[in-house]
């Protein structure tokens, strides 16, 4: 049987993972070229080399990456004439909102600037067979595939003097960085969508053959528009559950109210299992963003209101940090100059390697800002790209001495009784500061000079 050849533009989280789970179908139906950009050479030469660049817990990309191998149906490229060999190309690539400053009344000042995604999908139009499908994984505004998007193949498919045989469609990732990160792509729930029914039917004949499809069925909405819609609106949720949850946090440290018990208590509820818990903040590449591309959106593709609810929400969530901080500030009495402090977790989710938008990113700046010693602890980030930093490893970091120790992001690694408890048997007093609320408070009660501080409640006890 004559494979299909799928390319996959952009090889980041999702990108990267979509490759492997689209050469691991079950029937070895295609061959799958990554595409990214020239200036990530680097991450093209590992993965042509064996090397999978993307650091999770999850054990099956290995085992998928090496199945992969061994077929050997899985490069990696950045030359664009691949796109002309390509019987479906899949859209993985960033479209960013680049945001301002906002005002007192949490009005944000931010802008989408949609150029550098016209230029991909132009780049692929330009070179791409008349009778490709197109799937767009990426997160974009509501309205994207139809007023976007086909009116670039329509215009340059004219301008090569091709039929305008291509499909577009739409179908969101709900990609989740962890133990499930291949699962989350092959073994759940997908929306999908078309230009036109012919668009449609396509996307679904692909994803019936690199999904489990039995035991999640494929939802079809009804237009582009509307799968568009739902991938901003799902995050945009989530996004409000978790900035509403922050007025509280401050209420019940002012009443005196441990906010976590409550919220155990609430979940009880089966209406209120969602309700979220407090915590240092929103990272990663959905949340900080979506609703503000859904509100630019109802404004600029359909001239219609802005959300209000949703774009406040990313302005409580992006400020989040700042209260956590607000603790690590008055303990010390304002002032941290030369405060030597171990921050546990750079990356923005539990056992994951992906540092974008880290909400720790505020505290380290704050803290540097402040004068303090500040030494960075992750096991699932070598390097922190954004600030060309790498990371301590196990050893050095227990062999330091501190005043303090911040819980950036709760690790498995840092909930292990023995880690932590070698960090205390060196430090003879410190403080810890924990806004997940993820160490057992139970676990260093015999260490009576050290101090254990949250948010949500009162609780800077000595045990």
């Amino acid at each position: 049987m004559k494979k299909k050849n799928v390319v996959v533009q952009g090889l980041g989280f999702v990108g990267a993972v979509m490759s492997l789970v689209v050469a691991n179908n079950d029937k070895n139906q295609y061959n799958v070229i990554g595409i990214d950009l020239p200036s990530n050479q680097d991450l093209i030469d590992k993965l042509n080399q064996g090397i999978f660049p993307i650091q999770s817990s999850d054990v099956k990309i290995n085992s998928f990456f090496k199945e992969a191998i061994k077929r050997k149906n899985f490069r990696a490229t950045s030359d664009i004439e691949t796109y002309s060999i390509a019987d479906i190309i899949i859209v993985d690539i960033n479209l960013d909102v680049q945001k301002g400053v906002h005002d007192e009344n949490l009005n944000n000042d931010y802008s989408v600037d949609l150029s550098s995604f016209k230029k991909a999908m132009r780049t692929i139009a330009e070179n791409c067979k008349n009778d490709v499908l197109l799937l767009v994984e990426t997160t974009v505004p509501p309205g994207t595939c139809i007023n976007i998007i086909k009116p670039i193949f329509e215009e340059t498919f004219k301008n090569r003097g091709l039929k305008q045989l291509y499909k577009i469609g739409h179908s969101y990732e709900r990609v989740m960085p962890g133990p499930n990160y291949v699962d989350s792509i092959k073994n759940f729930y997908r929306v999908y969508s078309g230009i036109n029914d012919d668009s449609a039917d396509a996307v679904e004949q692909f994803l019936k053959t690199i999904i489990s499809t039995d035991e999640y069925p494929l939802t079809r909405l009804s237009n582009t528009n509307a799968t568009e819609m739902s991938k901003v609106l799902e995050n945009s949720f989530r996004a409000m559950n978790i900035a509403f949850i922050q007025e509280w946090t401050e209420f019940a440290e002012v009443a005196g109210v441990n906010l976590f018990e409550v919220i155990d208590a609430i979940r009880l509820r089966p209406t209120h299992k969602n309700i979220m818990k407090p915590g240092l903040g929103v990272g990663g590449y959905c949340l900080t963003k979506d609703p503000l591309l859904a509100s630019w959106s109802s404004q600029y593709l359909f001239n219609s209101n802005k959300l209000l609810q949703s774009e406040k929400a990313v302005v409580i969530n992006d400020e989040m940090p700042l209260h956590s901080l607000k603790t690590v500030y008055n303990h010390f009495k304002g002032d941290l100059s030369s405060k030597r402090i171990l921050v546990l977790g750079v990356s923005y989710l539990q056992n994951v390697g992906d540092t974008r938008y880290s909400p720790v990113a505020i505290i380290y700046e704050k803290l540097i800002n402040f004068k303090a010693i500040v030494t960075l602890h992750d096991p699932f980030v070598e390097k922190w790209d954004e600030y060309n930093l790498f990371t301590e490893s196990n050893e050095n970091v227990l062999e330091k001495e501190y005043d303090a120790v911040f819980i950036g992001c709760p690790h498995n690694q840092y909930l292990n009784t023995d880690f932590f408890n070698s960090i205390l048997n060196k430090n003879k007093s410190l403080v810890i500061f924990d806004p997940h609320g993820a160490i057992n408070e139970n676990s260093i009660n015999k260490y009576i000079n050290h101090s254990l501080k949250t948010i949500g409640k009162r609780c800077l006890k000595k045990y």
